[in-house]
């Protein structure tokens, strides 16, 4: 088998850099030479724009399929949740990373104290359909604000806006060393399908890369998302709807939960 480089797509944030560095040091650790490529999604360059209005989350995830396509880069590296449950491309994913932390947090710059008072009507951002839907459910009282943004920009906007917390993927925050924003953990949340699991994407006719990758996979996280990507699947609901899926290993069972709202 030959030596080349492995060329890793990836987007140019904070998080999706670690993300790529990530699956670069687990190559190098099996002997491969790795080189970054960096990848501009449309939802990386528009920043004001819902994600419903621009069809999803797989506006991040456009980019990197064509670079794939293109043969610019060998494997592109994505964020599980990002990626929809139905793909017409050849393409695959080769394997799927150990999960982190799988709960949404909220960030509350001021602390979380309004959450007790059944009168105050707080704000909070997100931009996911599930978390408003989940958050409204719980504090029908409350307002939802649409944030757009990587992990940095999203936390210097609700430190700087007249807001009282976002809703942010606890993994997202952890992997880049700034768990410490975290105000609370919403356990009472069911997290999106495949959150805080990283996915490895290779083209379906690249065996070389498949063998290579493939032994990176996580046999339990690949379980348990499989579950819950399936139920998405199942339900016809895309990655922008109010749908929330988990599964989990415990005392050799496998445990599952979902939700499903109106927006």
């Amino acid at each position: 088998m030959s030596k080349k480089t492995i060329r890793i797509g990836t987007r140019d944030s904070q998080l999706a850099t670690w993300q790529a560095e990530k699956v670069a040091r687990e190559l190098q650790k099996l002997g491969h030479d790795t080189e970054l490529i960096f990848v501009k999604s449309e939802g990386d360059l528009d920043l004001t724009t819902p994600l419903t209005e621009m069809g999803g989350k797989g506006v991040f995830t456009k980019a990197l399929d064509d670079a794939q396509l293109n043969d610019e880069i060998d494997i592109a590296v994505h964020s599980f949740k990002d990626l929809p449950t139905e793909n017409p491309l050849p393409l695959k994913v080769a394997a799927i990373m150990e999960r982190a932390d799988a709960r949404d947090s909220l960030v509350a710059p001021d602390g979380t104290d309004f959450l007790e008072d059944p009168d105050y009507k707080a704000t909070i951002a997100t931009s996911s359909n599930r978390r408003r839907a989940q958050w409204l459910n719980r504090y029908p009282h409350h307002e939802i604000v649409n944030i757009r943004g990587n992990v940095n920009t999203r936390l210097e906007k609700v430190k700087n806006k007249d807001w009282d917390g976002a809703i942010f993927a606890a993994a997202g925050l952890e992997r880049i060393d700034l768990g410490h924003h975290i105000s609370e953990y919403l356990d009472w949340m069911v997290s999106a399908a495949a959150q805080g699991a990283m996915a490895v994407m290779i083209r379906e006719d690249d065996s070389e890369m498949e063998e290579i990758v493939s032994q990176l996979n996580h046999d339990e996280t690949a379980l348990c998302t499989t579950i819950e990507r399936d139920f998405l699947h199942d339900m016809e609901a895309g990655c922008s709807a109010p749908v929330g899926a988990y599964a989990y290993i415990e005392d050799e069972k496998v445990h599952f939960k979902a939700v499903a709202l109106d927006t």
